[in-house]
């Protein structure tokens, strides 16, 4: 039987939609006239024509605002079409001043905007969504950028639920949280896998492993160079440009053509979009912000659900705070914009992203959506929000899903996550003062200091921001300056803590610490929310040390109680290879997990966390296609579960599997009946 070719369904214009569309968007400008004072429409009628008006002008502004070369996409984006819907409201008032009269700029603005957020909240009410207007602008944008690269070869699209647990996966999957991933998963066309991190069970060390094949010498998610006594942070954009040059092989994940979309590493992709190893090209136009930016639709209804995220947010905070929910996080100041930001804007540019890329037959696309990780670390591991942020990316996914039939090539989907989380009031919380002030009490003399921690999304957010926008690179935060003059610095990653003692340019022995610090190693492992503390003795090797017992690493040698028990099979293998890397702190401090509550405690202020050993942070997920092989052994590490994915791509890019009429007919390779194809060019 001859190989079946791939042939992307026709897209067709539904003429019913197109007036649905009409009359809704003529009904929110009715209202948004009506509550804008220094506007007015005449009527039903008056609404109808001016919303054709609009639809028309919106038709031709945007791919010419597209073509522009803004140095600073972001910012003046965002600006600059808001001055265009605000202008296209003008226009149209000039065009059919019988119908519609607005005094001035500040009134079409406020129209637009309101028009927008009146056009979202029905289409909430009504169960109705925008997606065939998404995929027809994604689809223009992707043919401005050239020829697609049509091919009977797969590609492949590896999506990231940045912090999701296997365990809480399987919860969401049962309770109707994510009802297009369960789909794959009953129609047997996706099969679900679990696989284990390193020690440092974070995004950094995470995609290092998994887009470049390497996580070597990355022992959190800071770490101090005590050779240049300076911090190295995986959210700063210049630090993860040197792990990234430090790494490329020419063997990454996304090399030979793949993009990288919202990455903290761009695993040698040709082109990447919100990837903080890449930050400094996005300084440039960048066609990917300009076509979504250029469509007012985008922004109007970015900056409608960006307010409403905000509402949401402190709704559950007030909520959290009124029922005494514990444990909880610290949710006001600037956080409910930074959640605003990563839950819409930075998820949708990401979708738009992506969506172009299918549409140009990229082989291999990696995006990264943290929106559940950026929740979960302040409002806790499955509250009601945090699962709201999880479902509405099971909607996206679907969107994705369905897209794929319109694309030059057949697609296969992976959705994976890096790490973890698991949950526990912060060691703060519990005693009233941090890690750093246990550490700083213990020492003989010097000052000890900790490095401001905190949310590694929002930090990279605001630097990926500043970077995209041209603002001066951000400053190194206080206690990273302090790095050059404190005895001690205490670093906090998740439940991991880092204690670097400075005197010295090298890692100091068991020994040695002892014998300068007598009373710091005792007071770390008997403080009874920490669980072990990794050290290198001088005779014994790398050691893990508890309150009533020790663990040798080369032999598994214990005396007493072993602080590994209850940290999983795989805790001294992994804690092994953490202690030879050259950046390893003199002292690694593990919390205590406590496995009856799940609980463990950051040494940073997140009361969901992930960074070290201890609970489902160490327990991410691969749900896969079933025709992609899967090992037989469990995949313990990122850089193992890198070749996993280097393999399913080679299968999938170089036609390994053909794909039969089925397949074609539906215009998906996850087994759904075919969706209504209505992507119709206006």
């Amino acid at each position: 039987m001859p190989e079946a070719q791939w042939r992307p369904v026709r897209p067709r214009l539904r003429p019913v939609r197109l007036l649905a569309a009409w009359l809704a968007s003529a009904l929110a400008l009715l209202v948004a006239a009506a509550l804008v004072p220094g506007a007015t429409i005449r009527g039903a009628g008056g609404a109808i024509v001016v919303a054709a008006v609009v639809a028309a002008l919106n038709a031709l502004l945007p791919p010419i605002v597209a073509a522009l070369r803004l140095p600073f996409t972001v910012a003046a984006g965002f600006l600059l079409v808001l001055a265009l819907d605000a202008g296209m409201l003008l226009a149209a008032a000039e065009l059919a001043p019988q119908q519609l009269h607005v005094d001035g700029f500040g009134a079409a603005l406020a129209v637009a905007l309101v028009a927008a957020a009146v056009s979202a909240g029905a289409a909430v009410v009504a169960g109705i969504d925008d997606d065939a207007q998404t995929l027809r602008v994604a689809r223009r944008a992707a043919r401005r950028m050239g020829a697609p690269e049509r091919s009977d070869a797969p590609g492949i699209l590896f999506l990231e639920i940045d912090g999701l647990a296997l365990p809480v996966l399987r919860r969401a999957i049962r309770d109707g949280t994510t009802p297009n991933l369960a789909r794959w998963l009953e129609s047997g066309s996706h099969r679900l896998l679990g696989w284990e991190t390193d020690l440092s069970s974070q995004t950094g060390a995470s995609q290092a492993g998994i887009l470049l094949g390497d996580n070597h010498d990355i022992p959190a998610f800071r770490w101090v160079d005590k050779a240049t006594r300076t911090v190295v942070t995986c959210s700063r954009p210049a630090d993860c440009a040197a792990i990234e040059r430090r790494r490329a092989t020419g063997a990454g994940l996304l090399a030979r053509g793949g993009t990288s979309r919202g990455n903290l590493l761009s695993g040698e992709a040709a082109e990447a979009i919100l990837t903080a190893s890449r930050l400094a090209d996005e300084r440039a136009p960048n066609p990917g912000y300009r076509a979504f930016l250029a469509n007012g639709s985008n922004v109007t209804r970015t900056l409608v659900l960006m307010a409403w995220e905000v509402v949401v947010e402190v709704v559950a905070a007030t909520a959290q705070r009124r029922r005494d929910v514990r444990p909880r996080g610290a949710r006001g100041g600037r956080y409910p914009l930074l959640r605003a930001g990563m839950c819409v804007f930075v998820r949708d540019l990401i979708v738009f992203s992506v969506l172009q890329d299918l549409f140009r037959g990229v082989p291999a696309i990696y995006a990264t959506f943290a929106s559940y990780d950026e929740v979960a670390h302040h409002s806790g591991l499955e509250r009601p929000d945090t699962l709201a942020a999880l479902r509405k990316l099971d909607a996206r996914f679907g969107l994705l899903e369905r897209a794929r039939r319109y694309a030059p090539r057949p697609y296969e989907i992976v959705v994976l996550s890096d790490h973890g989380q698991t949950q526990g009031a912060t060691f703060r919380q519990r005693n009233g003062y941090g890690l750093d002030d246990l550490v700083q009490r213990s020492l003989s003399g010097g000052r000890a200091d900790g490095v401001a921690a905190g949310d590694e999304n929002a930090t990279g957010l605001r630097r990926a921001v500043d970077d995209a926008t041209g603002r001066a690179a951000p400053q190194r935060a206080r206690g990273e300056k302090a790095a050059a003059e404190r005895e001690a610095i205490v670093l906090g990653s998740g439940n991991l803590g880092l204690v670097y003692l400075m005197s010295s340019p090298r890692r100091l022995t068991l020994e040695e610490i002892r014998d300068r610090h007598p009373r710091l190693v005792d007071a770390l492992c008997e403080h009874p929310h920490v669980g072990f503390v990794l050290a290198r003795s001088a005779v014994d090797g790398a050691v893990a040390l508890g309150a009533e017992g020790a663990h040798r690493l080369a032999d598994g040698h214990v005396e007493g109680r072993d602080p590994l028990a209850g940290f999983g099979a795989t805790a001294a293998r992994r804690l092994l290879r953490a202690d030879g890397f050259p950046h390893v702190a003199d002292l690694m401090v593990n919390s205590f997990f406590d496995p009856v509550a799940e609980e463990g405690c950051a040494f940073e202020e997140l009361i969901s966390f992930h960074g070290g050993m201890g609970g489902p942070q160490t327990e991410p997920f691969v749900l896969h296609p079933a025709w992609l092989e899967a090992p037989s052994e469990p995949i313990v590490g990122a850089v193992a579960l890198h070749r996993v994915l280097r393999g399913w791509r080679s299968a999938c890019n170089d036609g390994v599997r053909a794909h039969t009429p089925a397949d074609r007919g539906a215009g998906t390779l996850v087994g759904a009946a075919a969706p209504d194809d209505t992507l119709g060019d206006p």
